[in-house]
């Protein structure tokens, strides 16, 4: 199960990890927390449509849809409003209603009621800074983290409301934008005197060192980069093809960087780092 905030997330965060494991056999379910109706309309080749500005909600599902049939996953909305990214100094309040000021445990049971339904063995989900301070995204880890404990916890989450208690194995932590893959991207364009979109990346990693996190888990991936970025594309309301998350020739990726990373936050499960499969541990115990 790959926890999202909004739709798109699941296409730019272990997309080809999702679609490796469907290919194998996997059932993989990604949950969205929100419909994204606050997002930005980021294509400049779409800005300015009063349809799409008028309708973003029901656009933006049409894009979840044709991405979900592109990586082979399932797909669920949690129901819970966009909370929209703050601009500004000192930054406005978030809207009320929104995702980010919801109750973190009664956000959470919606969670459960995921899990003990699909009952996954791993869970995938941002870490506590959101993977990047966006307050759904912080929710989305918050209620994560709750409901990852809670879905065995039958006196807090009643069974006669939320379906018979289960408990996941292991939960993870999203870590796909890291230091050592950008660095490796950005050098290896460079060599080839190719133009590279990651300098100002690594500048802010140097200002923010605190960013770095821990990879503990590196999964074999690039035969499914294709499908990951067509994935990205079908959200177009987000995503322009001809911008920055294409810059990278596919080949030069799969040589260079042939994996997608995740820092391994709770296992239930022995298992020993660094893994290459999200179920390590879990197969032999099976």
């Amino acid at each position: 199960m790959a926890v999202h905030a909004h739709p798109d997330d699941e296409s730019s965060k272990g997309a080809a990890t999702m679609a490796k494991y469907v290919s194998e056999g996997v059932d993989v379910l990604v949950v969205t927390c929100t419909g994204g109706e606050r997002g930005s309309i980021l294509n400049p080749k779409l800005q300015g449509d009063k349809y799409i500005e008028e309708h973003i909600h029901e656009v933006r599902k049409k894009e979840m849809d044709e991405a979900r049939e592109i990586l082979g996953v399932g797909q669920e909305w949690l129901g819970f409003v966009d909370s929209g990214l703050p601009e500004g100094d000192p930054l406005p309040p978030l809207p009320d209603g929104c995702f980010a000021l919801e109750d973190v445990d009664k956000a959470a049971g919606e969670l459960v009621r995921q899990i003990r339904t699909f009952r996954p063995q791993v869970i995938t989900t941002y870490d506590e800074n959101g993977g990047y301070p966006h307050p759904d995204h912080i929710m989305t880890h918050k209620i994560s983290m709750v409901a990852f404990e809670g879905a065995a916890d039958a006196e807090k989450f009643p069974e006669s409301e939320f379906g018979p208690a289960y408990q996941p194995l292991k939960l993870y932590y999203n870590q796909g934008f890291n230091r050592p893959r950008t660095e490796a991207l950005h050098h290896a364009l460079i060599e080839r005197g190719m133009e590279s979109p990651y300098g100002d990346w690594l500048k802010r990693w140097d200002e923010s060192p605190m960013r770095d996190r821990t990879l503990t888990t590196h999964i074999p991936c690039a035969e499914f980069y294709e499908i990951r970025d067509k994935a990205l594309i079908a959200h177009a309301t987000q995503i322009d093809p001809d911008g920055g998350w294409f810059k990278v020739p596919l080949d030069l990726q799969k040589e260079v960087w042939p994996t997608e990373e995740y820092e391994l936050a709770k296992s239930l499960v022995d298992t020993s780092l660094p893994e290459d499969d999200l179920f390590a541990g879990i197969r032999d115990n099976a």
